[in-house]
This record gives C-alpha cells, sequence and structure tokens, in this order.
C-alpha cells in the first residue's frame, strides 16, 4: 500500500535540455526514437487508468501524461486527460476505456511527439464503433487542444490491434488497425498524417484466414533491412492459433506472411546489438490461452536473421534458469508483460518482465519485475535482478493482490542514456479504495536498475478519479494485452 497524498498537478512549461532522449524504433538500437510530447530532450510516459470513472461513466478512462526531466518523472510534471478535457473528440462514456491501447510516435513529423489511442465509443453520426484518437504533441504540453480522431469510412470498426512502425521505411510513423467494416481486413495507415487526422495512403491487407482473433502484435526491423516489420498473433476460443511475419518493403507491408509460433505477450529489442531486432514473448502453455492464468510463466526469444525472427536461435528463459530470481511457481505469469530498453547504457537492449502474480515472501499476487541482462549471446539470466514493493529503497509495501508488474515500460526519462523502468500495479489499494493503482519509476544506471530516488505516483497524488481506477493498467508502447 502506498500512503495517500495530494500533490497540485502543474503543466509544463518547456525548456532547453542538453541530454538526449535515446531509445529504439522499432526495438532496434541503430535508430534514435523520441517519445517526447513537449520537445524538450525527456522522455515522457503516458500512463492509462482505462477503468477510471468520469463524471459518473464507469470504465470511461482517462490518462496521465507524465513528463520526463533532469531528476526523472515527478508528480509536478503530469497532465490527466480525458474525454472531458477541452479540445478532445467526443464525450465520457461508459465502456469507453479511453486509452486503454497507446502509441506514442510523431504522426505530423514536425519533431513532437503525439499520442494515439484507442476508445471503445459509439459514434452515431457515422455509425462507427472505436475509434483511435491523437493528442498532439506541443512545445508547453499535450493539452488536448487540436486532438482529432483519425479519419475512417462510415460504418467501420475503428482501432483494433493498433500498432504504431515505419513500414515502407520513409521515416514516418504508419499505424496498423482495423478500419473498415471488414472484420478480415486490417488496414496500414501511412503518415506523415495531417491535423485533421488523415494518412499519406491507406493499404487493406487480408490477415486473417480463419475465424480467429487478433491477440497481439509486434513491430521491428527483424531482417536489418532499414524497413520495420510486422508479427501478428492469434487465438481462436481457448486455442492459440500461431502468428504471421508481414516484412515490410519500401512499397509498403507486403501482403504475403510467413508463419510463426504463437505468443500471449511480445517486446521488440536487440538484445544482442547486430543491427536485428528480437522478439521475445510469453509462451502460450500447452498452446492453451485459458492456462495462462494458471501458468508460472516462459519467455521465449526469437533472435533476429536476414529472413526475420528465427524460428532456429531462440533461447527461453524461466525463472527456474539460472541466474534469474525466484522459482517457476504456478500461477506467477512470468512474462505477463514485457517491455525492452538499454537500461545500463552499454549498447545491448536489455528485457523487463512483468511477473504480477508473483508471492513476495508470504504475500499472494503482489507482483514483481525482473530485469534480464542482454549481451554478446543475448538475453540470458546472468546479472539478472527482481524489483518488487519490499525491495529496499522501493516506496510502498507489498500487499496481496496488487500485481505490481501488470505493466512495463523502459524508457530514459532524465536524459543520461539509461532507460528507466515504469511498472504499474494496477489493483494497488490506495487507502480504504480499491484498486486505484498506481506506478513506479526505477532509474538505470550502469549496473542496471536502482531503487536509488524510486518514485511512485497514483491517482490521489494526480487530482484524478480513484476508485476502481486501475490506474497503470496500460503505459504507452508497453504492447499488451493485459494480464488476466
Amino acid at each position: 500500500m502506498l500512503a495517500v497524498t495530494v500533490c497540485a498537478v502543474t503543466a509544463l512549461t518547456g525548456g532547453a535540455a542538453a541530454a538526449t532522449a535515446a531509445g529504439t524504433a522499432g526495438g532496434t538500437a541503430t535508430t534514435t526514437v523520441r517519445e517526447d510530447f513537449n520537445g524538450d530532450g525527456y522522455q515522457d510516459v503516458a500512463v492509462a487508468a482505462p477503468a477510471g470513472t468520469v463524471n459518473g461513466h464507469s470504465w470511461a478512462g482517462y490518462i496521465t501524461l507524465a513528463y520526463g526531466s533532469d531528476q526523472g518523472l515527478s508528480t509536478a510534471h503530469t497532465t490527466v486527460i480525458d474525454q472531458d478535457t477541452p479540445g478532445v473528440p467526443g464525450d465520457p462514456g461508459d465502456d469507453h476505456g479511453f486509452g486503454y491501447r497507446m502509441f506514442a510516435e510523431d504522426l505530423d513529423h514536425d519533431g513532437l511527439t503525439d499520442l494515439a489511442l484507442v476508445t471503445n465509443e459509439s459514434i452515431a453520426a457515422t455509425d462507427n464503433f472505436g475509434s483511435v484518437v491523437v493528442l498532439w504533441g506541443r512545445s508547453g504540453g499535450i493539452t488536448g487542444q487540436g486532438a482529432v480522431r483519425v479519419a475512417a469510412p462510415a460504418a467501420a470498426i475503428i482501432g483494433e490491434n493498433l500498432t504504431a512502425g515505419d513500414f515502407d521505411g520513409d521515416g514516418n510513423t504508419d499505424l496498423m488497425m482495423s478500419h473498415s467494416g471488414d472484420w478480415d481486413l486490417r488496414s496500414v495507415l501511412y503518415g506523415p498524417f495531417t491535423r485533421a487526422g488523415a494518412p499519406s495512403r491507406e493499404q487493406e491487407v487480408n490477415m486473417f484466414d480463419t475465424d480467429n482473433s487478433m491477440s497481439n502484435t509486434a513491430a521491428g526491423d527483424f531482417n536489418g533491412d532499414g524497413i520495420d516489420d510486422l508479427c501478428t498473433f492469434y487465438v481462436y476460443e481457448n486455442h492459440a492459433e500461431g502468428g504471421k511475419l508481414w516484412l515490410g518493403t519500401p512499397q509498403g507491408l507486403s501482403s504475403v506472411s510467413t508463419r510463426l509460433p504463437g505468443a500471449a505477450a511480445t517486446a521488440v529489442g536487440d538484445f544482442d546489438k547486430d543491427g536485428k531486432a528480437d522478439l521475445a514473448t510469453r509462451v502460450i502453455p500447452n498452446g492453451i490461452t485459458e492456462d495462462l492464468p494458471t501458468d508460472p510463466g516462459t519467455v521465449k526469444v526469437y533472435y533476429g536473421s536476414a529472413t526475420g525472427p528465427s524460428t532456429t536461435r531462440t533461447k527461453t528463459i524461466t525463472q527456474d534458469t539460472t541466474g534469474v530470481p525466484g522459482a517457476s511457481e504456478k500461477g506467477d505469469q512470468f512474462g505477463a508483460r514485457l517491455n525492452a530498453g538499454d537500461v545500463n547504457g552499454d549498447g545491448y537492449a536489455d528485457l523487463a518482465v512483468g511477473v504480477p502474480f508473483e508471492a513476495i515472501e508470504s504475500v499472494r499476487g503482489a507482483g514483481a519485475v525482473v530485469l534480464l541482462k542482454g549481451g554478446p549471446g543475448g538475453l540470458s539470466g546472468t546479472g539478472a535482478k527482481s524489483f518488487h514493493q519490499d525491495s529496499a529503497g522501493m516506496p510502498g509495501v507489498a500487499e496481496s493482490g496488487d500485481h505490481f508488474g501488470g505493466s512495463v515500460r523502459l524508457l530514459d526519462t532524465d536524459g543520461d542514456g539509461k532507460a528507466d523502468l515504469s511498472a504499474g500495479a494496477p489493483d494497488e489499494n490506495l487507502g480504504a479504495v480499491a484498486d486505484g493503482g498506481a506506478v513506479w519509476s526505477l532509474r538505470g544506471a550502469s549496473t542496471g536498475l536502482t531503487t536509488t530516488g524510486a518514485l511512485a505516483f497514483n491517482p490521489v497524488d494526480l487530482g484524478a478519479p480513484v476508485p476502481g481506477a486501475r490506474f497503470g493498467l496500460d503505459l504507452s508502447g508497453d504492447n499488451g494485452p493485459n494480464f488476466g
């Protein structure tokens, strides 16, 4: 449990910073990405509370923008936005889940990072279900001013499987999503986008061959040709249906795919620094998705190759792997959420592994995050560390059902060239209020993550709606799906 305090919420005014926010575009270590909404040179984090009640509407949802600085994240540098914020399209409504999936990218190519997020609203005027709202980056920080819905045809399903990447290699961010009334089709909307939310062009691809559902995705330059590729994964009822690799080309995403094994969660990073993105996945036990809640958890890495993620050069890691803290126990769900970034600044991507149902001593479901380090041979258990609310220097106390590690994101929020960890505990109780949720920030260092200067913040700190909000269930770009 966290102590409940109320702090003023202020908007950033921007300003110059000597540090450069470095990261990985499409998961490779050779490209710079900026998740910098206000252009001050520090990476920022968008936090979703998709179950938040807004104006009496349950599960309306809201987001918080937490801005980086030379001291990392702080509660003083935050902005809360929902569909009642001036400029944001639509109105709060039951089950909108505003921001349950988000990608931070420069969509209009103006040098400022924008935020594309999904909402489950029904739009009567156009007979659409769902929308993708774009909040535009601004030098003073995102306010909602000028926000738009991505242009869409009438009577369409919009936003399912939203994924960002540069699928034609032209330097502009593209968005893949459902964008029509045909469930078998997914569209690639190529950037740059206009301020009215219109793409430069659209490509429709039939990504289905049975009555299955696309459960999750991953984008990255897996073959090292400088163009992002797309992985899509499928389930049908309680069965995993495998995955598909769609290669990016100078003309756009290929309409022909090759098969991949299934995956329950994904992350992309260059763990062996060979210039090709590697794909980290959570394995679906015995291919049965309904066994995920009782699964100890297994992470499997498919290393990049000239043809994409290799199915012959792989690495499997569990909590029984030498060097990995803990033990594989029923229901831990090691790998329920995954994210990659270079924590120690050595040029190799590391992997944050959420273990949201890990017991801490006798406290069940308190949750943890394990950091796996990359190196010349890729990921291994060597030097792995575990962090939870009872770790020395961490704010809060591990309690049953907090589910710390229910979301994870590695971004350099203090501009020192080392990625910092943002980790959500969406079911953290705030005082007597259940499931308000909270997010922790741990700084990266040459030795890995450190709890020195660790920060935690929650809806009470931000003056945002609290009861049942599940603040921190999603972070921008953490590439769900949600754990269960």
